[in-house]
């Protein structure tokens, strides 16, 4: 099964396509040709083989040619290694084979991972036999940049969010988790959540006291920061569901907008706590559409051992 932090980073990519160029370019220092746009493409890499493959997100960047054809000018696997697995890393190779017969451009394979042990492995070059070698792009704890300022967290969110999930570890580092935090304000409600929840998880406990101290103007609570900063999340959710509402039907749209927060707020809570959100449970807390089910879950999550005490 995935972790919530596998999920989180993928979906990091997913949202801002851009942050893959921008990793390029910047910390892996790789050349990037000119393109117009990034969309992400199917990650569907499968063959005659019984085995399915698919890639963790891949991103087709294109340029418009002379006759005004969108034509491909690079492709980009993004593969988000958070632990050593053989058996995975022998399908990259299927990966950058098969998109390159797809759309005939050069192809990255661009590997994000949290540990310098892991990096050290996935950097190492896959060889197939004589002659054919794959290189991967490896960002590592060491290749990403620390973002400690405002201006900068600003300027980049992404970035800063790797900053904190890798530099947020030491203690003498606070100044990236304070940078991290001054972009909060301005994100749309989906990418504060994604955001928050990507560190709240994976950080170490020291760190996410920290954060959540900053979430909330009292923090000495246990669950406070899920009191105030998450509350005022899901009240944006109300706002947007409200919009969804004029489609739908008032009611119907703020519903599933205060459902929405719950959930969320559900996760991020049990994901604090280390307890495992098996995908069957995961696929019925973000169907449940009852805002007040999902709040007594939340309660429930508060002081909950396990995924089985939540529905007891």
């Amino acid at each position: 099964m995935l972790s919530t932090l596998h999920e989180s980073l993928v979906e990091m990519f997913r949202d801002k396509p851009s942050l893959a160029a921008d990793l390029l370019a910047g910390p892996l220092d790789a050349p990037v040709p000119s393109f117009e746009r990034i969309r992400v493409a199917s990650g569907d890499v499968t063959t005659l083989a019984p085995a399915e493959l698919r890639a963790d997100v891949v991103l087709s960047f294109t340029d418009e040619s002379d006759d005004g054809e969108e034509r491909p000018t690079l492709t980009v696997v993004v593969e988000v290694q958070l632990h050593k697995n053989d058996r995975k890393r022998r399908s990259w190779p299927a990966y950058v084979a098969k998109l390159h017969a797809r759309y005939g451009s050069p192809v990255v394979l661009l590997v994000l991972c949290t540990t310098s042990a892991t990096a050290t492995w996935a950097a190492e070059p896959i060889a197939l036999g004589p002659g054919s070698i794959v290189m991967p792009l490896v960002l590592g704890p060491d290749l990403v940049p620390v973002v400690n300022t405002a201006e900068h967290a600003r300027r980049a969110p992404e970035i800063a969010v790797l900053s904190a999930l890798t530099h947020g570890r030491d203690r003498r580092r606070r100044d990236v988790l304070d940078a991290v935090m001054s972009v909060f304000g301005s994100l749309d409600t989906e990418h504060a959540l994604l955001y928050a929840e990507t560190m709240l998880v994976a950080l170490p406990e020291e760190a996410r006291r920290y954060l959540e101290a900053q979430m909330t103007t009292e923090g000495t609570h246990k669950l406070e920061f899920r009191t105030e900063f998450f509350r005022r999340l899901r009240d944006q959710y109300l706002v947007e569901g409200r919009a969804e509402g004029e489609a739908l039907g008032e009611a119907r749209g703020e519903a599933r907008g205060e459902a929405r927060g719950e959930a969320r707020t559900l996760l991020t809570v049990l994901a604090a706590r280390g307890i495992d959100v098996p995908d069957d449970i995961r696929i019925r807390i973000t169907g449940c559409t009852d805002a007040d089910e999902l709040d007594a879950w939340v309660k429930r999550a508060a002081t909950a051992d396990s995924i089985d005490d939540l529905f007891d």
